[in-house]
């Protein structure tokens, strides 16, 4: 039975005893790791680095000055495997914090030595040298423990004695008297050169005043030649631009004919489209309608004027053909007739007289009857005389005394004439 183990980048675990051997250890780094149980030992050594803060307090320099210097190392384990198995044979088995205490009190020891054998000037002033010695001093100590410096800078120098503010006061006063001697010499100067200057400066201000007066008078005798100029420019620049202008109006004007004429040209070919778009609405809406309409009655019309005139041509044939019937019928009549008026004329011819008063006779009764039909609608007859009974004897005879004259009239035979030639009749 066993375990399992591993481990990060940063700790590096120790393998001890087991199946290896009672000499034999594992060093695994950022890996893993099978323990025996019971005959195995697994053990952790962190590799992080560690900040270390060593102090030393009122320590004597090589001028025996006490000072008290605060540094900052960054330290952490060497993973070269032989110094990795020197660092697990000190610090296996401790914690950081303890870790940390040992390599302290090594780097405060050295540091110390160190402190004595410098100047306060020199700690002070180079502190990079003096952390170079540090570390030069400590690495070969903190190497043998499996330990590297990754840096080590010097964090701070106090001095409780004031030795350094004497010096800077000396230096403040050395330094304020070569001041005021340079400020008084510097004076001098100044006053001398003031002076001069103060004389350049006059020769300078006439020779400037006189040269600013010509200046002037050029400036403005300048002025007067460019604001001719200027007056002749803005003079051909006004014509230039009336010009322009009116050559930009023109073409202005043009432009816009032209756009007129384009204007009016879409206008004109719009109103024709629209009039072709009318025609051909017109042409769809109401003329082929119409026309369609037209043909149906042209069609209609002469489907009527067809059956009317081929009915009229039926109507002619017939009515050609029953004339012609008729006419046919008329003609035999005509003809029979003719033959009983010829035959009736000669036997009237030869009856003579005697014939034609048989006619005469015959015809009267059909003249009476077509005499008295407008009588046959009369519901009486009234005969209004002075003579009572007698003025309708006298009437009816005077109408038939009357009746031979109206035959003679109608007829032409005079048939009293006839009567009294009647044999017998006298």
């Amino acid at each position: 039975m066993g375990q399992c183990h591993t481990v990060g980048p940063n700790e590096a675990l120790v393998v001890s005893g087991g199946l290896i051997g009672n000499d034999g250890k594992r060093y695994v780094i950022g890996g893993w790791a099978w323990a025996c149980a019971c005959v195995t030992e697994v053990q952790r050594l962190s590799l992080e680095v560690m900040t270390l803060n060593p102090t030393c307090e009122h320590v004597e320099t090589a001028q025996g000055v006490p000072l008290t210097v605060t540094g900052v190392a960054q330290v952490k384990v060497i993973t070269n495997k032989e110094l990795l198995a020197t660092a697990c044979e000190q610090f296996l088995g401790k914690d950081v914090k303890t870790i940390e205490e040992i390599l302290l009190q090594t780097l405060e020891g050295h540091l110390r030595a160190i402190l004595g054998t410098l100047s306060v000037e020199q700690i002070y002033q180079d502190r990079e040298t003096f952390a170079s010695l540090v570390r030069e001093v400590a690495a070969p100590d903190v190497g043998r423990m499996g330990i590297e410096i990754l840096s080590f800078v010097i964090k701070d120098v106090v001095d409780s004695v004031e030795y350094l503010t004497s010096i800077g006061r000396a230096q403040t006063a050395q330094v304020k008297g070569t001041a005021n001697i340079g400020v008084a010499e510097a004076l001098k100067d100044a006053g001398i050169v003031e002076a001069e200057c103060d004389k350049t400066l006059m020769d300078a201000k006439f020779e400037a005043d006189t040269k600013v007066a010509d200046s002037e008078r050029m400036y403005k005798m300048a002025v007067s030649a460019y604001q001719k100029e200027v007056n002749t420019s803005n003079a051909e620049a006004e014509l230039a631009y009336s010009l322009q202008a009116a050559k930009e109006r023109r073409a202005i004007r043009k432009e816009e004919i032209e756009i007129d004429v384009v204007q009016r040209r879409k206008q004109i070919e719009v109103e024709a489209r629209e009039i072709e778009r009318k025609d051909r609405e017109l042409e769809a809406t109401i003329r082929r309608p119409t026309e369609a309409e037209a043909y149906k009655v042209q069609t209609l019309a002469e489907g009527r004027r067809t059956k009317t005139v081929q009915a009229a041509r039926a109507d002619a044939e017939k009515i050609k053909l029953i004339g012609a019937a008729e006419a046919s019928a008329i003609e035999a009549v005509g003809k029979a007739e003719a033959e009983s008026m010829r035959q009736k004329a000669n036997a009237y011819k030869q009856y003579g007289d005697a014939a034609l008063m048989s006619l005469v006779l015959e015809a009267l009764p059909k003249i009476a009857a077509e005499v008295s039909a407008p009588l046959s609608r009369v519901d009486e007859i009234v005969m209004i005389g002075s003579g009572g009974g007698s003025d309708t004897t006298n009437e009816l005879t005077k109408l038939l005394a009357e009746l031979p004259p109206a035959v003679k009239a109608i007829t032409g035979v005079d048939v009293t004439k006839m009567l009294k030639e009647l044999p017998g009749a006298k």
